[in-house]
């Protein structure tokens, strides 16, 4: 299948031509020709998968087709976080390039000021994060009386950011006979329950995610002792020539504030990214490593989506994530374009946990390899301590139990001798 059997506008097919796309990816080909229908829509899909072209094309197409007058806005698309934002309203801007449509961002950070004059206009599309969306709704300087469509993008972390109260306000705010469009990573009941609530009889759509599609990442696994011998794998690594950028994915802010400060005092260009920055950082801070001018990116999952940048050659996680789908959106910021990259997860004995329900969710075994010099000594002990946890139980259990069995015995057997000594008559 090709863009133009999907029948979009020859503008937009124009554009999406011109920016290499080809083929459509599967969650494109299942949803474009649904949201074109006016369904409402509950798509499971990765970022990475061309989620967001499968929402943006259709609604673009819509809006080409409309020339009622309006102040806006038509579509609203709420993203967890800003740097997810930023991200579609670029693919907003480079799909609709031959159109007339006016699209707008609004997130924390950025100057009340410069968003309200952006208001001045009609809207078609806004791109916004539920805090900063609610706290305009909440002065009045937004309306949804003209919405016709509502996306809500990763869900399933918005659900863990909080933002779902914040969401609900600003749904009930709406006529509610809108189109609704839920994406997320996963279908689980929070997220079902989620779903009912907004998405009346939607079309579902799961598109598992494409572990093959990281053929040309190299996955191996370093068991670490402590916080100290993980930190001494992670210089060994950043040292090795063959690393061009590489990021970092921590579980906390602290985290990552803390290694680009050890980075730098080492020489080696690093930036840290994550929610507590403000925009002006975070910009800075992304800008700087595509442009190449830091080595290597300091990152929480939070902070990390939107993140595109062709040359990087190392994803470490130096905390392995909590969730399996988050590893995959991790070492999916690596290997691009054709090219090779490795993945390096450094596994404490707390994580261990973590890379079992990862290689049960990919369905693959990740290498398990070891640095010398830098081997790691807790295996060995955990290993010979579970060997004498099996083997010393086994026989005390059993002497207990042959000890147990033994007495009830005796206690069966001068059961049955009193009975019989009181059976016997007296004479």
């Amino acid at each position: 299948m090709s863009f133009k059997s999907l029948n979009l506008n020859s503008s937009i097919y124009k554009a999406v031509t011109e920016a290499g796309y080809k083929i459509p990816t599967p969650i494109q080909i299942k949803a474009i020709p649904e949201i074109l229908l006016n369904r409402h829509l509950m798509a499971s899909a990765q970022t990475g998968t061309g989620k967001t072209a499968a929402f943006v094309l259709p609604i673009l197409n819509k809006l080409s087709k409309d020339t009622s007058q309006y102040r806006g806005p038509r579509v609203l698309i709420i993203s967890p976080t800003r740097e997810l934002a930023s991200q579609i309203t670029d693919s907003i801007k480079k799909y609709s390039r031959y159109l007339k449509i006016n699209s707008i961002t609004i997130t924390g950070g950025i100057s009340y000021s410069l968003q309200n004059r952006m208001f001045k206009k009609p809207i078609d599309i806004l791109v916004a994060t539920p805090g900063r969306l609610l706290d305009l709704f909440n002065q009045r300087k937004i309306k949804f009386s003209d919405l016709d469509t509502m996306i809500l993008d990763e869900a399933d972390r918005m659900l863990d950011m909080g933002f779902i109260p914040d969401i609900r306000k600003i749904y009930n705010a709406t006529s509610k006979k809108q189109q609704m469009l839920m994406f997320s990573a996963t279908f689980d009941n929070p997220i079902q329950k989620i779903a009912q609530e907004f998405l009346n009889d939607p079309v579902t759509i799961s598109i598992k995610p494409d572990v093959s599609g990281h053929k040309d990442i190299k996955q191996i696994a370093y068991f670490s002792d402590n916080q100290s011998h993980k930190q001494q794998l992670l210089d060994h690594f950043i040292k090795n020539d063959d690393l061009t950028q590489g990021i970092i994915f921590t579980a906390t802010k602290r985290m990552a504030d803390q290694l680009s400060d050890q980075l730098y005092h080492l020489d080696i260009a690093s930036s840290a990214l994550h929610g507590d920055m403000s925009q002006g950082a975070r910009n800075k801070a992304i800008n700087r490593f595509k442009r190449n001018q830091t080595k290597i990116l300091v990152a929480t999952d939070l902070a990390s989506r939107g993140i595109d940048v062709q040359n990087i050659s190392h994803v470490f996680n130096y905390d392995m994530p909590r969730f399996a789908e988050d590893y995959i959106h991790r070492i999916g910021r690596t290997g691009r374009a054709n090219k090779k990259g490795l993945a390096i997860s450094l596994v404490s004995p707390s994580d261990r946990e973590f890379l079992r329900k990862i290689e049960k969710f990919t369905k693959l075994k990740i290498e398990i390899a070891s640095v010398k010099g830098l081997e790691p000594t807790a295996i060995d002990e955990e290993i010979n301590s579970k060997r004498k946890k099996r083997k010393r139980p086994f026989f005390k259990k059993n002497k207990v139990f042959r000890n147990k069995t033994n007495a009830k015995k005796r206690i069966r057997s001068k059961s049955n001798l009193s009975k019989a000594n009181q059976s016997v008559p007296n004479h």
